[in-house]
């Protein structure tokens, strides 16, 4: 197949995908690579919302005698407080890789994989030991007897954050080439006539002739008189 015969191919498989022209025609793995990514950040959006609702640790204060110790919990949202906000993040680019393309979709792909960084970096922060100082300020003036930090919410939350980042980075590569919306409703090369311009004129058939024949009667005039332009002189 010659050169031109591709170029031609290439520009009727985009022209069927709704692809605008200059970028890659929309393959069936482009369409595969689309839903991944909408699904990873959608299930580790989801993740860290689910994490950060959750207790990360149990921090115990000693008193003065004769006061009992005191114990108290910290959630997800007060050991790591960008842990919900990356959630929600990475499940608003989900729905925008549907609503923008091009150059959109890379900035929404950074975004994404920012988000899943920051999650990342938060769950290890937390199992680094990176609560000691908010247990500190949560005993107030007594001592930190102990700090039992649940190793499952932080670990869930790095693997939410690696799949963020995972996502982020095919969106960033290979989004060139996947189907955007909203195609359908864009100007056609016919609407683009300009306003002034009319649609084609439907054939005459017998019953219009008919009807004019009788509004004719109706004026009194003859309907089988030739009229001017009629073609019956």
């Amino acid at each position: 197949m010659s050169g031109q015969g591709r170029e031609h191919r290439s520009e009727r498989q985009r022209a069927r995908s709704g692809a605008p022209r200059g970028s890659e025609p929309v393959t069936p793995s482009g369409r595969r690579e689309l839903a991944a990514a909408v699904l990873a950040a959608v299930v580790a959006g989801a993740l860290a919302l689910s994490a950060g609702g959750q207790a990360w640790a149990q921090v115990t204060t000693l008193r003065p005698a004769p006061l009992p110790p005191v114990t108290g919990v910290l959630s997800g949202s007060d050991a790591a407080p960008l842990v919900p906000a990356a959630g929600l993040v990475l499940l608003a680019a989900a729905l925008a890789l549907f609503a923008v393309s091009g150059a959109g979709r890379v900035v929404v792909g950074l975004l994404m994989a920012l988000a899943g960084a920051v999650l990342a970096w938060s769950g290890l922060r937390t199992l680094t030991g990176g609560l000691d100082a908010l247990a500190r300020e949560l005993s107030g003036a007594g001592d930190v007897a102990s700090t039992e930090v649940s190793v499952a919410w932080p670990s869930l939350v790095i693997v939410s954050g690696l799949l963020g980042v995972a996502a982020g980075v095919l969106v960033v590569l290979r989004s060139r080439g996947w189907p955007a919306m909203g195609r359908r409703y864009e100007r056609t090369p016919a609407d683009e006539s300009g306003p002034g311009s009319r649609p084609a004129a439907r054939p005459e058939t017998d019953e219009d002739r008919a009807q004019a024949a009788w509004r004719a009667l109706d004026r009194g005039e003859d309907p089988t008189e030739p009229t001017p332009g009629d073609g019956r002189f």
